[in-house]
């Protein structure tokens, strides 16, 4: 019987990477394999195109407004159809930060240029006047239980973020700023497609989100629900005490 294993496309790793959001390739790549998945891990960059039907998660970093306009033409170009069809299909995505506004229909940039998205989230950004940066911490109905879980992370971001009718918010803020600043909602979710401004990297501190992306993406590759054996997490749940820690008592 052969092993299972997951399609992980990387998306822009040279020119969206920041904040070390790289580091949620290495979780969601160490996860599969302390649990014996393999994972078939590809990068595309500018002029690359993704195969049709041969990616079961997605994967975008953040970039500033100069690396998002830099990527968006070539997104638009080699790779925007196919991913539309695979989420659509149901692959698993994530989209981290710039990636998340790219993944909306427009963002606005603080100098008046408009990067058109993907559209494969139901969301508006335009830059605010000034940035919201901090540690953050949300409660979200996407965990395994029956109450909301938390979810915890870093922002540092100028985006203001509206979400249309056709997504729900990844959660709602405890402590921070989240989308907008004003509305307590932080990220999108569509489908099997989550954006978020959390950065940090995301999953190190938030290793029930990072199965919760694994278990959809072997669902798309196997037509089947998997049950992920459960790991020892005590490195993770410490630093997301941590950052819980840091958002009760932000510096000054």
């Amino acid at each position: 019987m052969r092993t299972p294993a997951v399609r992980l496309w990387h998306l822009y790793p040279r020119e969206m990477n920041i904040y070390a959001d790289r580091g949620n390739i290495a979780v969601l790549s160490a996860r599969l394999r302390r649990r014996g998945i393999d994972v078939d891990l590809h990068e595309s960059g500018p002029g690359e195109t993704i195969p049709t039907g041969e990616a079961d998660l997605l994967y975008l970093g953040g970039g500033q407004d100069r690396d998002q306009l830099a990527v968006a033409a070539d997104l638009a170009s080699t790779k925007a159809a196919t991913m539309c069809d695979l989420l659509e299909g149901g692959a698993a995505g994530l989209f981290v930060c710039g990636g998340y506004q790219l993944a909306g229909h427009s963002y606005r940039t603080g100098g008046g240029e408009t990067v058109a998205g993907i559209g494969v989230l139901d969301i508006e950004t335009v830059a605010g006047p000034d940035r919201l940066i901090g540690d953050i911490v949300l409660r979200s109905d996407l965990g395994p239980g029956d109450e909301p879980d938390r979810l915890v992370g870093y922002e540092n971001h100028a985006g203001r973020t509206r979400l249309g009718a056709g997504a729900k918010a990844l959660g709602q803020v405890v402590k921070g700023h989240g989308n907008n600043g004003t509305d307590r909602s932080e990220g999108a979710v569509a489908n099997r497609t989550i954006g978020t401004y959390l950065h940090g990297p995301l999953l190190p501190k938030n290793p029930w989100l990072a199965d919760l992306i694994l278990g959809w993406a072997l669902e798309h590759r196997y037509g089947r629900t998997f049950e992920l054996e459960p790991l020892e997490d005590r490195l993770e749940q410490a630093a997301h005490r941590a950052a819980v820690a840091r958002a009760d008592h932000p510096r000054r």
